[in-house]
């Protein structure tokens, strides 16, 4: 049986996005959002209300970073996340994050977040809040890397956000093999 729970955003997973900003005296700010993906092999979207300041700073620079949030650094992601840039002045510096410069965008990079998207704004719509950014570059540290270069979700353990019950989730066991598994129903 199932029950109709009306029109609510429940897509699992949904990812835990952090965006790294500077604001318009050089200092790092960072906010949380949940409310994005992957839209093409170059480009993120992610719906960021118009009120927040990393939006303004955004506008201002025209680039941001995303960091996928991992299970270790939960309280000072949550804090980013709870705390508005507009009410506190330095909230990245009192969350004990490290903000790093990028290379190749205007926007810090998160040294405790080991993956993070080089973004530089495609476009901005005020009416949807969509936030359109090209990836130009993903910086990832060496310790979620697998022996190939390539990224191990396991090591980089990113975390999920459950809107119906406000919980943070690591990201579980692989348990198949994309484009292959369902080959042997083909046969």
């Amino acid at each position: 049986m199932r029950k109709n729970l009306g029109a609510k955003p429940y897509l699992y997973p949904q990812p835990t996005l952090v965006i790294a900003t500077y604001n318009d005296d050089g200092t790092a700010n960072a906010m949380v959002a949940a409310w994005g993906s992957i839209s093409d092999m170059n480009q993120i979207a992610i719906y960021v209300a118009s009120s927040h300041k990393t939006m303004d700073n955004i506008k201002a620079r025209k680039a941001f970073t995303v960091s996928m949030a991992t299970a270790k650094n939960i309280k000072a992601i949550d804090y980013l996340g709870i705390t508005s840039g507009k009410k506190v002045a330095d909230k990245f510096a009192k969350s004990g994050l490290t903000a790093v410069k990028s290379e190749n965008v205007d926007a810090p990079l998160i040294a405790e977040l080991p993956l993070t998207l080089e973004c530089k704004m495609v476009s901005y719509n005020e009416d949807s809040e969509l936030l359109l950014g090209e990836i130009v570059n993903v910086a990832a540290d060496d310790s979620v890397l697998d022996d190939a270069g390539k990224v191990d979700v396991k090591k980089l353990n990113p975390i999920c956000y459950d809107t119906s019950n406000h919980g943070y989730y690591s990201i579980g066991e692989r348990i198949g093999n994309a484009f292959s598994d369902g080959k042997e129903i083909s046969k």
